[in-house]
């Protein structure tokens, strides 16, 4: 199995550890060619900092999706009941797949999930990225003079 050494990029970088990790996972799940291609999905930039993600479900009703979010990990999963009555129904071709599913995505920070929506056998999940003040660029003052003094304060 392959491995990225990150060392160099850790010399001149402060919290980037999620990223190595990330890169290992994707390194396992195509190394493994056994990627799940089911349901199909796209990921989309709305504006700057809203994104959807459209997977296509058909087949699926809304008690039959799940959507997780657990810290930075949004898990769409998808199963459908069968009916109680038994099943009457011949299929001569059965091209729509009602198989079962578990879609993974690594959220960045700061990334929230405001919403789903099922429409025309599209699920549409809404993300925005919420960077709160504390965590925008700031402007630091730099200051002249002499510094302070313990128990003095610099004019």
């Amino acid at each position: 199995m392959r491995t990225i050494d990150f060392s160099p990029m850790f010399r001149n970088s402060v919290g980037f550890d999620r990223m190595a990790q990330l890169a290992d996972a994707a390194l396992r799940s195509t190394a493994q060619n056994n990627a799940p291609a089911y349901p199909p999905y796209n990921i989309e930039k709305v504006s700057e900092d809203d994104y959807r993600i459209t997977m296509a479900v058909a087949g699926f009703a809304e008690q039959d999706i799940d959507i997780t979010v657990k810290e930075n990990s949004l898990v769409v999963t998808g199963k459908v009941e069968k009916s109680e009555e038994g099943e009457t129904r011949q299929f001569l071709h059965r091209g729509i797949a009602e198989r079962a599913f578990e879609r993974r995505f690594e959220l960045a920070d700061f990334i929230k999930v405001t919403g789903a929506e099922l429409e025309n056998g599209l699920l549409h999940v809404s993300l925005v990225r919420e960077v709160p003040e504390e965590a925008k660029p700031r402007k630091i003052a730099v200051r002249t003079g002499a510094p302070a003094i313990e128990g003095k304060k610099a004019a």
